[in-house]
């Protein structure tokens, strides 16, 4: 593996708490396609695991609700032929994953006003559209 994967900031998937599950996969293939398990799953606990601060986690638990099985999340990677890239993509897409999915919250919209010259000019264009459209209608030609 290229090392530790980063989610934000210093907090990273522990190589310890990710679960890996490697079965033969679909797709092309060469000589040995029927012997190679390049499929990889990545199972992670999220509902467990002392990695994430504990706002994170909640977070992740609420935004990943549909995803989790039992309080662990999947990733599932067969892009590759190879396993080693498979593993890579899967590890890669997880930390993503849990990226998003422990972000704060947007800040909430301010509203604010229209100026009123905008506003006016608006009124004003479409006045003038409105004489523009007016002036082609047919009934006084005579």
């Amino acid at each position: 593996m290229s090392g530790p994967y980063l989610i934000r900031g210093s907090v990273s998937l522990p190589e310890a708490e990710l679960m890996w599950r490697f079965s033969r996969s679909s797709g092309p293939g060469g000589q040995h396609v029927n012997t190679s398990d390049s499929q990889v799953e990545l199972r992670f606990d999220l509902a467990r695991t002392e990695a994430l601060p504990e706002v994170w986690k909640q977070r992740a638990l609420e935004r990943l609700a549909g995803r989790l099985t039992g309080g662990v999340i999947t990733v599932r990677a067969s892009e590759h032929r190879s396993q080693w890239r498979n593993r890579e993509t899967a590890a890669v897409r997880l930390a993503a994953l849990l990226a998003e999915a422990s972000a704060p919250p947007p800040k909430p919209r301010r509203p604010t006003r229209i100026p009123r010259g905008i506003n006016e000019r608006r009124l004003r264009e479409k006045k003038q559209r409105a004489e523009t459209k007016r002036g082609r209608s047919a009934r006084d030609w005579g």
